[in-house]
């Protein structure tokens, strides 16, 4: 048994892990090890608050994006009332320009037939004085014909302004 080569290779490893114990390298892996898991347990709590801070971001930036959303939603909605209102401002506008310039078309050909008319009239008036008078004058002679020439004449000239 103590020839054998499995006997002496335990002998050995049992030396060895008593110098290791004796010398405390146990105690260093294991302060290794525990550092070691420290560092990666750190590092799983700064990967877990990032995540959080990431998600809140995210949520903040949803947030912002439909708030952004609506805001540009109602501006749309405001602009397109205020082009509509605008047009509609125009419209009566043009309308009520149209109807005032209708007007005053209208009312200057009244007043350009009421002008032509009353000088249609004077110069038929002028002309049946005219025409009154010539034959008047040829046919009655004297201080009657004079004065029924002016009696003649005031008639037609009231009724015909």
């Amino acid at each position: 048994m103590f020839f054998t080569p499995e006997f002496w290779v335990a002998v050995a490893f049992v030396i060895l892990m008593v110098i290791f114990g004796y010398v405390g390298v146990f105690k260093t892996a294991m302060s290794a090890l525990d550092h070691r898991a420290a560092r990666i347990k750190a590092e799983l709590d700064e990967a877990a608050r990032l995540k959080q801070e990431a998600a809140k971001v995210l949520a903040d930036y949803k947030v912002r994006t439909a708030s952004a959303e609506r805001e540009a939603a109602d501006i749309i909605a405001n602009a397109n009332a205020e082009a509509e209102r605008i047009a509609a401002e125009a419209r009566a506008k043009m309308e009520d320009f149209v109807a005032r310039r209708t007007k005053t078309a209208e009312s200057k050909i009244a007043l350009a037939e009421a002008q032509a008319l009353a000088d249609v009239r004077a110069a038929a008036a002028e002309a049946a004085v005219q025409a009154a008078s010539t034959i008047l004058s040829q046919s009655v002679k004297g201080q009657v014909a004079d004065d029924l020439l002016a009696k003649g004449i005031n008639e037609v000239r009231q009724k015909l302004n």
